[in-house]
């Protein structure tokens, strides 16, 4: 029996393929995994990975959304003492809970885009800070 793809549900056949390498992009930044393995289906192109490499795969993906995460704990904690906030502060003024910030800042939660772009925004023109908190 054919091997039934997962994407398009076609039964025309996925074919093996061996050391291959993919590339994974996350906000904006690349990262290439070589030596995969797996299926490709000979309808849609998709591409199922054998087990070792889906953990290999996964684990580059993960190594880049860390990555991220700590770029952005680091931007968000420099505008937020340049502005002079607390963590407590800067969360009552995005409406995040008061430990937000703080989690933010530890890299174990991403901030919402919102969250990044506002204090983007701040860090360019601190003067509209007071707009804010009035």
């Amino acid at each position: 029996m054919a091997r039934k793809c997962a994407h398009c549900e076609s039964r025309k056949g996925m074919v093996r393929f061996e050391d291959e390498t993919f590339t994974i992009e996350f906000a904006g930044v690349t990262a290439t995994v070589k030596g995969l393995s797996g299926w490709r289906c000979e309808a849609c192109g998709e591409a199922e990975f054998d087990a070792a490499s889906a953990r290999r795969y996964a684990a580059a993906g993960d190594a880049l959304v860390v990555r991220e995460r700590e770029k952005l704990s680091k931007e968000i904690r420099r505008i937020r003492r340049k502005l002079g906030l607390s963590q407590v502060a800067a969360a009552r003024l995005t409406g995040g809970g008061h430990n937000a910030f703080s989690r933010y800042e530890r890299g174990e939660a991403a901030p919402l885009p919102a969250v990044v772009n506002l204090f983007r925004l701040l860090d360019k023109h601190p003067e509209l800070l007071a707009d804010l908190v009035a």
